[in-house]
């Protein structure tokens, strides 16, 4: 019984902690590796990279234009308020360095007050020489105009055209036509229009009301809205931002303004040399309409085209489209790039782009806006990504 005993104890004492005896195999089985289960991929993972890539950029793609639209449509619900402060700022970094050099030798408040009594002053007086030019030359442009509609009409019976007497005939019978029938919808936009023009002065006032505040003491609300809106350790990035994009949006105004008054002075100059009737009205017409990048220009000086054939002629008309191709090439490769560079730097696919979603967006207004709205933008995220020394 004893030597039983001591041989169960020899075998016990040979089994590990676990109860494997050493030099045994394990009391488990393995599975050879060809026959064990693969790893789980996520469905995700079964598209290429490139793919994958791309659906993640278009979604969030996705997201950003959902949050721009949103961001139009509710600026679109106050639009006349969004188009006042856009006004008030343009004001601000027209006059505000004129504001600076007075306050140098005027107290601050008075200097603001010279500076945009004497602008209010300065626009007051443009309009009241347009206006006496058109009424100082309105019976000679009357005639003209009659002349120069007989002229049309024998310019489009001859070749290439050769229209003939009764189909001018029919053709203006069929426009006396229309507006006789369409004479209510056309009182009725007269009187839309009329409340179109209350708009414009409520918003001028507004503009003007705004733009004494940011002439005056823009710095001090700027300070304010970082310090309440922002978190303290985002603020000296987004101040860095914030000073960028004002820098960027008055850089361009003023250099669109420079453009404008370049292309006014040569129009003005080339159709008074024309003799092209309301020269001083097609010249304005052209500073403002110069605002609207790659398309305002050519609009403008068709125009002028078409008044040129009614006032002077087939040549005259001919002289003027010259006139656009060479101011065109003038603006596009002189003009902007020279005055433009320093202020704002996008390719002109990125304007032309901008320009084109602008005036789908907002119409006019947004063509204006679309340009320093894509400056703005493009400077503060390059402010964001740099690294502050």
């Amino acid at each position: 019984m004893g030597e039983a005993r001591r041989r169960v104890a020899e075998r016990g004492g040979g089994r590990r902690a676990g109860g494997t005896v050493l030099g045994s195999r394990p009391s488990y089985s393995v599975r050879p590796a060809a026959l064990s289960r693969p790893e789980r991929v996520p469905p995700a993972e079964w598209t290429v990279p490139w793919l994958r890539t791309a659906a993640a950029y278009a979604w969030r793609l996705i997201l950003v234009g959902v949050a721009v639209y949103g961001v139009f449509s509710v600026l679109g619900s106050f639009q006349l308020i969004a188009v006042a402060l856009f006004l008030a700022l343009v004001m601000t970094s027209v006059l505000r360095p004129c504001t600076d050099l007075i306050a140098r030798f005027l107290p601050r408040p008075l200097s603001v007050a010279v500076t945009l009594l004497g602008s209010v002053l300065l626009v007051l007086a443009l309009l009241a020489l347009v206006g006496s030019a058109v009424a100082g030359e309105w019976d000679r442009l009357v005639g003209d105009f009659r002349g120069g509609v007989h002229r049309i009409q024998d310019w489009l019976q001859r070749p290439p055209f050769r229209m003939s007497a009764d189909r001018l005939s029919a053709l203006q019978d069929q426009l006396t036509r229309y507006v006789t029938s369409h004479r209510s919808a056309l009182l009725s936009s007269a009187v839309s229009e009329f409340g179109r023009v209350v708009e414009l002065v409520t918003g001028g006032a507004l503009a003007l009301f705004a733009s004494v505040f940011f002439i005056h003491s823009g710095e001090r609300l700027w300070g304010w809205m970082r310090d309440q809106l922002l978190p303290s350790g985002a603020r000296p990035a987004w101040d860095r931002a914030g000073r960028a994009a004002w820098q960027s949006f008055a850089g361009y105004t003023r250099g669109i303004i420079i453009v404008a008054a370049t292309n006014a002075v040569l129009v003005g100059i080339a159709l008074l040399v024309l003799r092209v009737p309301l020269a001083l009205p097609l010249a304005l017409l052209e500073f403002f309409a110069a605002f609207v990048p790659l398309v305002g220009s050519p609009v403008a000086l068709g125009v002028a085209t078409v008044v040129a054939l009614a006032g002077r002629g087939p040549l005259t008309a001919v002289a003027v489209l010259v006139l656009i191709v060479v101011i065109g090439q003038l603006e596009g490769h002189v003009l902007h790039p020279l005055v433009m560079s320093w202020a704002v730097r996008l390719h002109p696919l990125v304007v032309a782009v901008s320009v084109i979603a602008g005036s789908i967006v907002a119409g006019v207004i947004g063509a204006v806006v679309a340009v320093p709205l894509v400056s703005v933008v493009w400077a503060v995220l390059r402010a964001l990504r740099t690294v502050p020394p």
